[in-house]
């Protein structure tokens, strides 16, 4: 039986690069260049002559850049776009928001072709995943997911809260997996949680150059204070701690307070930062006082992590497929019994803050605010 091959069009204002990605593409047996595009006009010229199935993108491009292509391509053509981003702090801003505005995923630049091997695993995987994902069902997520979010002031915490519930949430963690579809999805999470909070650890699976921005992101639409974590630095209550892109990050007790441990490191589950490294580090400390959250991504880290933190007495929450870009890690979880209970992405804040209430606040349940 005959597959119909993937047809890719490459989008990208350097020959170089356009040559480097059309060759190891064209390599797969299951895939196809059909075409290559130097900026944004010639590919929407393009795009109704060629019919790909994916669109491989460049951020910077003369006569139209990779937003505008994107936000035009979108408009016109329910297409699966792939952006390819340079590693710079500049280059993952923009690719962050492309991910908000409808892009499905994205993959750094490679600058030699030392680097494309090493890249070319996740670019085959991504374009594969690309190619069959439902954008429709993507796109509606996500505008759904924009329309229910309301703008809130980042408003300092009142002394009050500082003092009363700090004290009794620092012995406590949340640590928070996610891959594919994570930043708009923590976007919903955090601009809705609110204080008072226990420690919260993510790994968000990314490259160098892109935890810092979305760390800025998240914090200017949070009450929490969230920044990327460096080694060394403390967990403390109604602060948010995320690895840096291309390390691992794990848990360490010191004496009574836990900091966080930043290192280098082969792979584990396929990536670095790995969900499982953080995950059963944060279960060894913390145990029932441990809960877990797994959410969308492709593959399967975590899936180890969840375990660990329910056989150490934790609780596991896991987002369901409805609601998830990519329904896999936490699909993972849930088939092997990591999960303790799913829920949908909008109502991520509201089943956390009834747990961290009930079980660590020991708050009523009367008194809870549904």
């Amino acid at each position: 039986m005959n597959h119909r091959k993937i047809r890719v069009l490459i989008v990208d204002d350097s020959m170089v690069i356009r040559q480097m990605l059309s060759d190891l593409i064209s390599q797969m047996p299951d895939m196809e260049v059909v075409g290559m595009a130097s900026d944004g006009l010639q590919a929407l010229e393009k795009i109704p002559q060629l019919n790909p199935d994916v669109v491989t993108l460049d951020i910077q491009m003369p006569r139209m850049d990779g937003l505008a292509t994107l936000d035009a391509i979108l408009q016109r053509h329910l297409l699966p776009v792939v952006m390819v981003s340079s590693l710079t702090q500049r280059g993952a801003e923009i690719t962050l928001e492309a991910l908000d505005r409808g892009a499905i995923d994205y993959i750094p630049k490679p600058e030699s072709a030392s680097q494309l091997c090493e890249l070319q695993d996740e670019l085959l995987r991504k374009i594969r995943w690309a190619a069959g994902a439902d954008v429709q069902r993507i796109l509606r997520i996500r505008q759904q997911r924009k329309q229910r979010q309301t703008s809130l002031a980042k408003l300092p915490l009142s002394q009050e809260q500082k003092d009363a519930e700090a004290e009794s949430l620092a012995d406590k963690c949340i640590a928070i997996g996610v891959s594919t579809g994570g930043p708009p999805a923590l976007t919903v999470l955090f601009q809705q949680l609110q204080p008072p909070m226990p420690p919260i650890v993510v790994v968000q699976h990314m490259p160098p150059y892109f935890t810092k921005p979305l760390s800025w992101r998240l914090d200017s639409i949070s009450r929490l204070s969230i920044k990327e974590a460096a080694d060394g630095e403390w967990l403390r209550p109604n602060h948010v701690l995320i690895a840096p892109g291309g390390f691992h990050l794990e848990l360490r007790k010191i004496g009574p307070q836990v900091k966080v441990r930043i290192f280098d490191g082969p792979p584990v589950s396929g990536h670095k930062p790995s969900v499982d490294v953080m995950m059963q580090s944060a279960a060894k400390i913390f145990g029932p006082r441990c809960v877990g959250v797994i959410m969308t991504g492709m593959g399967r880290d975590g899936a180890d992590g969840c375990k660990a933190i329910r056989a150490a007495g934790g609780y596991v929450f896991g987002q369901d497929e409805a609601s998830s870009d990519v329904y896999g890690m936490n699909k993972v979880a849930f088939q092997e019994g990591g999960v303790d209970r799913q829920f949908r992405l909008e109502e991520a804040a509201s089943v956390l803050t009834e747990y961290v209430r009930k079980h660590f606040l020991k708050v009523p349940v009367s008194n809870l605010v549904r």
